[in-house]
């Protein structure tokens, strides 16, 4: 009997490298994003995309962009993300563009869970993989200042 197969790294899953036959798509997926603001019940939704990019380190650039849906404003949205890589291949360290570190990205249950502070609120972060072309991720946001629940649909563009 043959051991299963390793899964990828997490960098490869993202990237899709993994699956020769959307080696022209890699990287690209589908977001939907569920918004609540739970202190007054206020939703939206972000529909767009993310797209990895592999950096010269190993790591992978992120960008999301799309657009936001809120009862004060509909348009254009857009975030970027550094990725950095770690000796373990199943997590990725998560960096705001300049350069301060955000939270870890991981699939794995031990680790799929981070918290980011950010004064004076709270972050917390959940990852599920979901099978090898979904994932979904949920911030819950909580402190004086906010109180919010963000849940993350990613399926992989296929080519």
């Amino acid at each position: 009997m043959n051991p299963p197969s390793p899964e990828p790294s997490l960098r490869a899953y993202l990237l899709g490298s993994h699956q020769p036959h959307i080696a022209g798509q890699r990287g690209r997926w589908r977001l939907e994003r569920d918004l609540l603001d739970r202190s007054d019940g206020t939703r939206g939704t972000f529909s767009g995309v993310v797209i990895f990019t592999p950096t010269d380190d190993d790591g992978l650039a992120l960008r999301e962009e799309g657009t936001m849906r809120w009862p004060s404003f509909t348009g254009p949205a857009s975030r970027e993300y550094v990725l950095k890589p770690l000796p373990q291949p199943d997590a990725l360290d998560v960096f705001f563009p300049d350069g301060r570190p955000f939270h870890r990205m991981s699939f794995t249950p031990d680790t799929s869970q981070d918290t980011h502070w950010c004064d004076p609120d709270t972050y917390r972060v959940s990852y599920t993989r979901q099978g090898p072309d979904a994932f979904s991720y949920s911030w819950d946001v909580t402190g004086p200042r906010k109180d919010l629940l963000l849940v993350s649909r990613l399926e992989r563009i296929s080519p």
